[in-house]
């Protein structure tokens, strides 16, 4: 990984570009695969299964039995592990519910409050590609589940033996799916997008995938069907001090490095023989990984930068606003009140990224490419919506009328003052009846 020594600030803009990915130009693809799907529904969809992924498709929804039959193709200790992480993300997305309602009254009269609803019908995508991520079907499925979303529809494509990974089978029935359909790529996201005769339309999708998903979920939602964030290529930025210990930092930036050729990994650090022992640790790792070459490739796009201390170190960070962020130095509880532009944040030398990815308790769905500055992980929040509601009494409206009035006609919107102004008037006229 290419060593940067003690840049100047003003070059750091240039330091935290990521790679630039060649895109291609998908939207006459998608426009194409959508106006279809919505004109021919369930056969749109098995023409592209067939062509994509499994040339004898014949159905889409995946059959009960099925599902139930995952969990005997599994392993017992992955079984255990699955329930594990399970259990861990329940008991974190758990204390995000808020089932207080606060209620607010602004002036005498006028109360106002804020109340959740559950999203009713939402997608979930898991990409078939190199590796089952069942591990998603979790971080997605649990806070779906706890928010109380009335309906849960997964879409994942099979492979070219028709077959979907039993672990994200097994997973999906784990915490209560309602509907599993072997169908992926642009197709899938079209038929969440307007819904067919098998598989239901959804009001929001989750979940990630290659540039031809995220081409589509960006046309759902100019449909109407809100996505769950922007995504780009999988990241971590690392700030390791002479308390690191090289073999962890070197696994950790490997974890993500092989996530993809796209991906970015980038190590900080105040001392040069951290990011010197760190390096060398770094290769020998990655001439034993099987994803050697993918690895390869995003170590390309990564770079490890000296800088002068910690606190530049952080303010580095904040402007690149990674997706993960490891603080393996000294004190991280202390520095980590700095951070500002983070996804998820893991503190201390044997808080592994890794933790995150699977079993924590936290939501690996995150803000790539920089949206960590705006953007949250998926949380229970994701899945609900926030209604506002007010009431306003008599004395409410007489004690807020007047300048609601002065406001509407200082706009010009007249319709808005007389419909406060009637109501006054009314309040007069039953007061002077009653004299």
């Amino acid at each position: 990984m290419k060593i940067i020594f003690n840049p100047q600030q003003s070059e750091w803009n240039i330091l935290t570009e990521r790679p630039q990915i060649k895109q291609v130009n998908l939207k006459d693809i998608v426009e194409e695969v959508f106006a279809n799907i919505s004109k021919n529904g369930d056969n749109a969809i098995l023409k592209y299964s067939r062509k994509f992924d499994f040339p004898n498709q014949k159905v889409l929804k995946v059959d009960k039995e099925i599902i139930s039959q995952a969990s005997q193709l599994l392993p017992k200790q992955l079984k255990e592990a699955i329930k594990l992480a399970k259990n861990n993300i329940e008991r974190f997305h758990v204390s995000q519910i808020i089932e207080t309602v606060q209620k607010v009254e602004t002036m005498p009269g006028v109360v106002c409050w804020r109340e959740n609803r559950p999203i009713e019908k939402v997608g979930i995508y898991i990409p078939g590609g190199t590796a089952p991520l069942f591990s998603t079907v979790l971080m997605l499925g649990v806070p779906a589940k706890l928010a109380g979303c009335n309906e849960t529809v997964l879409c994942t494509p099979p492979d070219k033996n028709g077959e979907i990974h039993p672990a994200i089978l097994y997973a999906a029935e784990l915490i209560g799916i309602d509907k599993v359909f072997a169908a992926g790529g642009i197709q899938a996201i079209g038929a969440m997008t307007f819904g067919t005769e098998s598989i239901p339309q959804v009001y929001k999708i989750f979940g990630p995938g290659n540039q031809y998903v995220m081409a589509a979920k960006l046309a759902a939602q100019s449909m109407g069907v809100a996505i769950d964030m922007p995504a780009g290529p999988s990241e971590v930025l690392i700030i390791a001090d002479e308390s690191s210990e090289p073999s962890f930092v070197a696994a950790d930036l490997l974890s993500q490095a092989e996530h993809g050729p796209d991906s970015q990994v980038i190590l900080l650090s105040n001392d040069k023989n951290t990011l010197n022992n760190i390096n060398e640790e770094l290769n020998t790792q990655l001439n034993l990984l099987p994803r050697k070459e993918i690895a390869t490739e995003a170590l390309k796009n990564s770079k490890a930068i000296l800088l002068d201390n910690i606190k530049d170190c952080v303010a580095f960070s904040n402007l690149y606003a990674p997706e993960h962020l490891i603080l393996a130095i000294k004190e991280p509880n202390a520095i980590a009140a700095n951070i500002t532009n983070a996804g998820s944040v893991f503190l201390g030398n044997y808080s592994c990224e890794s933790a995150g990815d699977y079993a924590s308790g936290t939501n690996h769905t995150l803000p790539t490419n920089g949206f960590a500055r705006s953007y949250s992980g998926v949380s229970v929040d994701s899945f609900v919506k926030k209604i506002t509601f007010q009431h306003i009494s008599e004395e409410g409206i007489t004690n807020i009328g007047p300048a609601i009035e002065a406001m509407a006609e200082a706009e010009q919107l007249f319709a808005h003052k007389n419909a406060v102004t009637l109501r006054l008037q009314q309040i007069i006229n039953q007061k002077e009846q009653n004299i």
